[in-house]
């Protein structure tokens, strides 16, 4: 851990913490992955972890992702407290037959007599020059499995707290980590309360439009908002941190203010979690809007070359024209 509860860390070294500090906590906890042993992850996540726990606890597994989520469930049922790395996004498909029939569903198939309690870490989204299978954001199709609990840090001080409520919760939590935001440094206080793993965050305050988003957006958005003051938009940024369940108090009282709603992320738009939101939002607020709710997101095609991600990948001009757009209804 750090000399001081409060230093400067990346996000990806916030996990490792965090991580760190939930292994010290219970033995039960164990990690699993392709490479997060020796290697320490692709992204080094996992670094130093076996080193400083052995191998009975930090397990270079097979390049066998259907195995690793088994093998998890497994030692889930018996007590353990498995986090299982998936090593980038795309890989995640050769395990989802056993995360939606049989992570997501144990709990529910036994009365609540069999409890989960599996962590399944998911680097994704865009931004690294990377292809296919390696810049994806998969998040909706777990979204909407009933029985897991989808969340994703955008941030290196959700990123040490996050991980920690993630591990102790008894259900199934998929973790999304955006990978093009590990090296994003922060002020992390170790010693600080954390808000509760479902809870929403407001970023920014404002009252001309409000931004719903998550993950790797964040930041975008952070910065569209920035840029917007220039011709006098005052932009309210939400961080939703949980997909499943949805801080949807939290999105309502925001969009019940400023009366227009933009929901932002890299997935693209076609059947997505934006569009759940955007439905949400017109059901419940319906007489607070001023104007339909917008999507900005990428586009219903697999994912470009690195020589194109940027032109796929929501920026500010697309965020800003979605705000000029709605405010001019």
């Amino acid at each position: 851990m750090p000399t001081h509860p409060t230093s400067t860390m990346t996000l990806g070294k916030a996990l490792n913490e965090g991580l760190r500090k939930a292994m010290e906590n219970d033995p039960k906890v164990l990690i699993m992955g392709e490479d997060v042993g020796r290697l320490g992850g692709v992204f080094r996540v996992t670094d130093g972890l076996q080193k400083d726990f052995g191998e009975d606890r930090v397990i270079d597994t097979p390049l066998a992702e259907s195995g690793i989520i088994g093998t998890a469930i497994g030692l889930a049922i018996r007590g353990f407290r498995p986090v299982c790395e998936i090593q980038f996004d795309g890989f995640v498909f050769p395990a989802f037959d056993q995360i939606v029939s049989q992570v997501a569903r144990l709990h529910y198939r036994s009365a609540g007599n069999v409890k989960v309690p599996i962590t399944i870490r998911i680097p994704y989204g865009g931004g690294i020059g990377a292809v296919e299978h390696h810049s994806e954001s998969p998040e909706a199709y777990f979204a909407h499995a009933a029985g897991l609990k989808v969340v994703t840090c955008s941030n290196a001080v959700d990123a040490y707290s996050m991980i920690q409520q993630a591990i102790a919760c008894d259900d199934p939590v998929i973790f999304f980590e955006p990978k093009r935001r590990y090296w994003d440094k922060a002020e992390v206080d170790t010693t600080a309360s954390a808000d509760p793993l479902w809870s929403a965050n407001v970023v920014r305050e404002g009252i001309t439009a409000t931004l719903i988003t998550y993950g790797p957006s964040v930041r975008t958005c952070v910065e569209a908002a920035a840029a917007a003051e220039v011709d006098g938009h005052d932009l309210e940024v939400i961080d939703l941190r949980a997909l499943s369940p949805i801080d949807w108090d939290a999105v309502f009282a925001s969009v019940g203010k400023t009366e227009h709603a933009i929901v932002v992320s890299e997935a693209p738009v076609f059947a997505s979690l934006a569009g759940e939101i955007a439905a949400r939002i017109s059901e419940k607020c319906f007489y607070s809007l001023e104007a339909p709710v917008l999507r900005v997101g990428g586009y219903s095609t697999p994912y470009p070359t690195s020589r194109i991600e940027e032109d796929f990948l929501p920026d500010l001009d697309r965020i800003l024209d979605a705000v000029d757009r709605s405010l001019a209804y």
